[in-house]
């Protein structure tokens, strides 16, 4: 009855977990801020289209996405948000054009009523959502226009090698000619630009921004909003409720005698145990752990480094060959790599112990997925470098390059290469364990507890498969 209780409460979180999970995704999906098919002047101008659009987030996945600042507030910190810098940037071209245009002055020496008015104006400005959904565009003002212009062009000198640009660069940690082609240039700059507007214009019907404000940038009047601090603050006074309340559940259950105490064995089960065949062939795996976790040391000091010299290493040009995004994308990929290594290690190790049977051609099995994840992380690793190299066109990158979103910085195939691993080692741990299932001992729900978490890890994984070459952003950072 202890069990069925304890089951059906797991039960329960899970199910209201996943239905949270799946109604704000539902969410994300109905209120994401729109790709328009153009972005195009009330004098009929097309600044950018759609097409650039979707071509610059896979411009920037191929720079490194997140590990070369960050869009939306998620991911790396040398370099700045793109989105936050080119919103502040637009504003204040704008109001320095206005300044200029309409009283020859720069926007400093207006009187202060003057400056409150144009604050006013680029407020209307650029917090109006002027999206027509029926016809697929996005109109701006004419000087709306030339500001967007103006702040791409600073952004294609960045991207480029323009050499009165090369201190900014060596402090954003960003190689020289981050970006080859000028039609990348431009098409970056158009996500840019969405990504910033998507944080200024309100939502239909609303008066707050399709990103809730964020940033705070008080030029557009973007501020926190009530409900930003009331929920932050909820939940984690509701994290630190739940963890009082379970501690104060079983502190209860243990005074009155009704939850007993694990009693630890009298002595490790482990020691004086025969290794089998495929317990031994998992050895190799552990000393590629400790290989990779020096590494991992080595790129994060590298990583660090480049906050202080952006383009170098005590002197050497070390961005020449291998720049911050590489660096830091390898520290956060070798970090989950050597973990989960040591992770399917442990299972395959403790399989046959538990059980007490060795499964045929189980050493085999153990063999091959090492093979296996040594082939993923070589390969994915040199990818991601020719992928940030802008080696690889951008569908070729997709595939085997960078895939640009922290965490989940593999390409496709490397990601359903891994995908196919764990469910192969999940396959192994499960034959290995089966006979331990069948018998009704009282380890046996503690078992079943273990397998569902290792069926977890291999599953969770899935959701990174969701994202396209051309997802929405907004559902690429939920999948994430």
């Amino acid at each position: 009855m202890r069990y069925t209780r304890l089951w059906v409460g797991l039960t329960v979180v899970l199910v209201f977990s996943f239905a949270v999970l799946g109604y704000y995704g539902f969410e994300i999906y109905r209120v994401a801020p729109p790709y328009p098919d153009r972005v195009v002047t009330t004098e009929g101008k097309v600044i950018y289209t759609g097409d650039q659009i979707v071509r610059g987030q896979k411009v920037w996945q191929s720079m490194g996405g997140h590990e070369l600042g960050s869009i939306w507030g998620h991911g790396s910190y040398v370099a700045p948000d793109w989105s936050a810098e080119w919103l502040h940037k637009e504003a204040e071209f704008l109001l320095e054009y206005w300044a200029g245009e309409e009283f020859d002055l720069d926007f400093d020496e207006l009187r202060a009523e003057r400056q409150a008015a144009l604050k006013d104006r680029l407020i209307r400005e650029m917090r109006t959502n002027t999206y027509d959904k029926p016809s697929g565009d996005l109109v701006i003002s004419p000087a709306r226009g030339i500001a967007i212009n103006a702040v791409g062009r600073h952004y294609s000198k960045l991207f480029g090698d323009d050499s009165s640009l090369h201190e900014l660069r060596d402090a954003y940690a960003l190689r020289e000619n981050a970006l080859t082609t000028d039609e990348n240039k431009e098409a970056v700059n158009a996500f840019f630009f969405w990504a910033s507007w998507a944080c200024t214009t309100n939502r239909p019907g609303a008066d707050i921004t399709y990103t809730n404000n964020w940033p705070a940038e008080p030029l557009v009047n973007n501020k926190p909003t009530g409900a930003n601090i009331i929920w932050s603050v909820v939940s984690f006074v509701l994290l630190l409720a739940g963890i009082g309340g379970l501690s104060w559940y079983y502190a209860i259950q243990e005074r009155k005698g009704e939850e007993e105490l694990a009693q630890p064995p009298e002595r490790d089960p482990l020691l004086g145990l025969n290794p089998t065949p495929s317990m031994k062939a998992t050895y190799k795996y552990f000393f590629i752990v400790m290989a990779l976790s020096v590494v991992q040391v080595l790129m994060g000091a590298v990583t660090a480094h480049y906050g202080v010299e952006g383009h170098g290493f005590y002197g050497i040009p070390l961005a020449d060959f291998l720049p911050y995004s590489v660096t830091r994308t390898w520290h956060i990929q070798l970090g989950i790599f050597w973990i989960a290594t040591a992770w399917l290690a442990t299972g395959l190790f403790i399989a046959p112990a538990v059980s007490g049977q060795e499964p045929k051609y189980q050493r085999f099995g153990v063999n091959f997925l090492f093979f296996a994840l040594v082939i993923i992380v070589g390969g994915s690793m040199y990818g991601q470098w020719l992928g940030i190299m802008q080696k690889l066109s951008l569908d070729t990158n997709f595939w085997f390059g960078h895939f640009g979103y922290e965490y989940v910085d593999l390409g496709r195939f490397w990601q359903a290469f891994l995908f196919l691993g764990l469910f192969i080692w999940l396959f192994l741990m499960h034959r290995g364990m089966w006979p331990a299932f069948k018998r009704p001992t009282a380890n046996r729900h503690l078992l079943i507890l273990f397998f569902i978490s290792s069926a977890a890890i291999a599953v969770f994984y899935g959701a990174a498969l969701m994202i396209g070459k051309e997802t929405h952003l907004a559902m690429a950072e939920y999948w994430r």
